[in-house]
């Protein structure tokens, strides 16, 4: 099984700001999707605000960032990350999945998801919230 270990920043309003910042520091391409291009826009506000952005480069760097909807608490340094799992292969992301869910909190059960053919979130015993996807090309 292959897995890819990424940092998940999460912000409120200023995640393309730093994107494009790490950009700029380490090279490579910035993909992101808004929440209005997902189809999630939960206030009107913060429908350019980045649901799912990223960026990654030949080097290897690669870091994740969101803006954290207002309808959410928020708090720098109380969850300034996730840990994300990406992988290939739903078989294998869902078998991780079942051993870190042991004790944890589910925040979005695994699932079918717009943008990933399974994706889910929980919060583990020791307060690390972890993301689980499989990669798959984003169809807006």
């Amino acid at each position: 099984m292959t897995i890819k270990t990424t940092t998940h920043l999460n912000f409120r309003g200023t995640a393309r700001a730093a994107l494009e910042f790490y950009r700029s520091v380490f090279g490579g391409e910035l993909t992101s999707v808004t929440y209005s291009q997902a189809g999630a826009v939960q206030k009107p506000s913060e429908s350019d605000q980045i649901m799912w952005g990223q960026v990654e480069a030949e080097s290897g760097f690669r870091i994740m960032a969101y803006d954290v909807p207002s309808a959410k608490a928020w708090e720098p340094g109380t969850i300034p990350m996730f840990v994300s799992i990406r992988g290939q292969d739903a078989d294998d992301i869902a078998v991780v999945w079942a051993k870190l869910a042991q004790g944890s909190s589910i925040v979005v059960p695994l699932a079918k998801a717009a943008w990933s053919p399974l994706y889910g979130m929980l919060k583990d015993a020791f307060g690390v919230t972890w993301v689980l996807d499989v990669e798959g090309p984003y169809q807006a």
